[in-house]
């Protein structure tokens, strides 16, 4: 074979041997190979703290009757199942790191709002997995106070939460938990269902009980916006799970 020849033949054994092929140990002859397959494994979703029990979003329950034109009052719901609502006030602080949690833990709370507060904040609070309700523009002591004040402070504040986050609200918050019946007349007139109060409060990070030392099923626990958010949030979280609850939204059950 001349030297012409042999290097034709090495070249096309390298050829091939570069496009996948390994030469027969006796032979020389190429043999095909087949390549191992690529396989890609999607990355699991972190387990969130807590599970949705049910799809959010569908009544469970309904509020209770208005009744001579008064909405009812509501600082607990009886149920037979482990549930717990969490409710945060205000809007003061618009703590970056409140998103993050309520996803990362699988929680939706529900929010009452001021004008004062929440006003020039409409892109961070529609931010929230959390639906939006009332408490008043100004956030002041309504108790002992005429009609038309009560009115123009409740209904201007669900006017203004309808237009900047397109839903009326349907569940009212008494500024510091204070109402009379001058307050459940005026909410009922402004189109609410229920005036919302609490059994439970975290402040600085603690739990904080009206009765007992843990948290039961039905109990409506109050947070609010503050710098303390992150501890507040997580005391919360880990008083819910260490009572074997699981936090689900407030209006599903006073639909």
């Amino acid at each position: 074979m001349s030297r012409l020849r042999l290097c034709a033949a090495f070249l096309l054994v390298v050829g091939l041997v570069s496009c996948g092929e390994r030469p027969d140990a006796e032979s020389g002859a190429p043999v095909l190979t087949t390549a191992s397959p690529v396989t890609t494994t999607a990355p699991e979703r972190p387990k969130r703290m807590f599970e949705p029990p049910y799809v959010y979003g569908t009544v469970q329950a309904k509020a209770p009757a208005i009744v001579d034109g008064m909405v009812p009052v509501v600082a607990h719901i009886p149920m037979d199942k482990p549930y717990v609502f969490i409710t945060i006030d205000d809007g003061a602080v618009q703590h970056p790191k409140a998103r993050e949690l309520m996803i990362e833990a699988g929680v939706w709370p529900s929010v009452f709002l001021n004008t004062k507060y929440a006003e020039g904040h409409k892109d961070y609070f529609k931010s929230l997995p959390t639906t939006v309700h009332s408490h008043t523009s100004n956030h002041p002591n309504l108790q002992g106070k005429p009609l038309e004040f009560q009115k123009n402070e409740i209904c201007g504040n669900a006017d203004f939460l309808a237009t900047d986050y397109g839903k009326r609200p349907t569940l009212f918050r008494p500024p510091f938990g204070n109402y009379d019946a001058t307050t459940r007349q005026a909410a009922a007139s402004c189109g609410f269902k229920a005036l919302v109060n609490w059994t439970a409060a975290v402040n600085d990070g603690r739990v904080q009980f009206q009765q007992g030392d843990k948290l039961k099923a039905g109990d409506i626990v109050l947070m609010h916006f503050r710098t303390t958010f992150v501890e507040d949030f997580t005391a919360f979280l880990n008083r819910a799970k260490q009572d074997g609850l699981t936090p689900v939204p407030l209006e599903d059950f006073l639909g």
